[in-house]
């Protein structure tokens, strides 16, 4: 079976033109209905969460420690931590996880 990664690429240039392109050239108007335009306000939060959810659990070497991390990240923002501050509290998470899930490992 042979790929053609040309045709691959093409494809999904066309897809990605197309999710852009079909919107501005189908609806004329302003859009006036309130779910609507909160549905479309929250699509790319929901799309980056969705494409980083699974890459923060499976990004250590256990999913425990990624789990752990999430947690800790999400509660320091929730408390009103920076965006500087949740990655270091979520880094030094893995990393401790990480230390205490091998020494267990170990014995």
């Amino acid at each position: 079976m042979t790929h053609n990664m040309y045709a691959y690429i093409l494809i999904m240039a066309g897809v990605t033109f197309a999710i852009r392109a079909l919107p501005l050239a189908l609806i004329q108007k302003q859009i006036q209905n309130r779910f609507l335009k909160s549905f479309l306000y929250y699509v790319p939060y929901v799309t980056l969460a969705v494409m980083t959810f699974p890459a923060i659990l499976h990004a250590t070497q256990s999913p425990i420690s990624g789990g752990l991390a999430l947690a800790a990240g999400a509660v320091s923002a929730w408390r009103g931590a920076g965006l500087f501050k949740v990655a270091v509290i979520s880094c030094a998470v893995v990393f401790a996880a990480e230390l205490v899930l091998s020494a267990a490992f170990m014995l």
